[in-house]
């Protein structure tokens, strides 16, 4: 029995680090997403995102911002994972788990 608790205090300190990491990670990135609007046959692009109950338009420029793109998209990958591991904490007693 005392291995079990070992195990589940080891992994709700993963889980709660692995959170915690996650957070700041996203928080360093960007939010919304990059659209392009064509007018009279040019591509404009804008970084779309939320402030609040209000959608903001960004302008960005005529260039693709591929950079940009890459970061959005680690966003995205970062609030999956983040999800996953609240649903893993969600499953580990939150109670101190005494050895």
């Amino acid at each position: 029995m005392e291995v079990l608790k070992g195990i589940l205090k080891d992994s709700l300190a993963y889980y709660r680090r692995l959170e915690k990491d996650l957070i700041r990670r996203m928080e360093a990135l960007p939010k919304g997403s990059v659209k392009r609007r064509r007018i009279k046959s040019r591509s404009y692009y804008y970084l779309q995102f939320r402030q609040g109950s209000k959608v903001v338009h960004k302008y960005l420029g005529v260039q693709e911002p591929k950079a940009l793109m890459e970061k959005i998209r680690l966003r995205r990958t970062l609030v999956r994972e983040l999800k996953k591991t609240r649903e893993a904490l969600h499953l580990l007693p939150q109670r101190k788990i005494r050895s």
